[in-house]
């Protein structure tokens, strides 16, 4: 973004400090926690974009006022999740299903333990944008390949590098909300995770996941505050 609009000013947050050194001059990164309140100014943002923040929020409704209140009028915000539940295109990969529907339940399971939802692509991205006062709204649902099996060359190279990001995270992803959250053992956490990873690795299987896409604009004009009724309205 900072390099494709070099006159803007790019702010980039994360709670982890694990941003490069080498970015161009009209960017900077701040350490902060987004479910906070934002200490931004008013109306001080002509674009806002969040993404993979599933299991983090327990308030997105908060979230939302707060990228309304940031954003000047006729802003927009971009909100991209996965849905965690993936699926194996191959209607013959029966117990693969189930495998990657146990990995998406388990998820579930530690984000309602902790008052912290997974099920962020189940509508509560448009509900909390329509909530918050955005217009314009706008829900695409994209699905991506988990691995190189596709025969177009653009979508291949996709599912490459999705698959790859894929197979190196698993351990990551699992190891706080199913062994921490929920109590499995390391040696148990391992057992699903190399399951998930051989599913993703065999292309007969046809995996693949949805990525979910909301974008909406600030008003240009805030909507006109409700009329007190009149006296004579009162006691007619």
């Amino acid at each position: 973004m900072a390099d494709k609009f070099p006159s803007a000013e790019v702010i980039g947050v994360d709670i982890s400090p694990t941003q490069p050194s080498w970015v161009p001059p009209n960017l900077k990164f701040q350490i902060d926690d987004a479910q906070l309140d934002w200490t931004f100014a008013p109306a001080s943002f002509d674009f806002i974009h969040v993404r993979y923040m599933h299991g983090a929020f327990d308030n997105w409704q908060k979230l939302y006022h707060q990228m309304f209140k940031a954003l000047k009028p006729g802003g927009w915000f971009q909100h991209i999740e996965p849905n965690i539940h993936l699926k194996c295109e191959n209607p013959s990969s029966v117990a693969e299903n189930e495998t990657f529907k146990q990995w998406a339940q388990l998820f579930y399971d530690a984000g309602d333990k902790i008052g912290r939802t997974f099920k962020v692509t189940d509508g509560i991205m448009q509900d909390s944008a329509r909530e918050a006062g955005f217009e314009d709204i706008v829900h695409k649902v994209h699905t991506i390949p988990l691995g190189g099996w596709p025969k177009d060359a653009r979508l291949k190279r996709e599912g490459q590098f999705v698959g790859l990001y894929m197979d190196l995270s698993l351990d990551g992803f699992a190891l706080y909300p199913i062994g921490q959250i929920l109590g499995w053992s390391l040696e148990e956490v391992q057992v699903l995770v190399a399951k998930m990873r051989a599913i993703l690795r065999n292309p007969k299987h046809l995996g693949s996941g949805d990525m979910h896409l909301v974008y909406g604009r600030k008003p240009l004009k805030a909507p006109a505050p409700e009329k007190s009724p009149s006296p004579e309205a009162e006691t007619a």
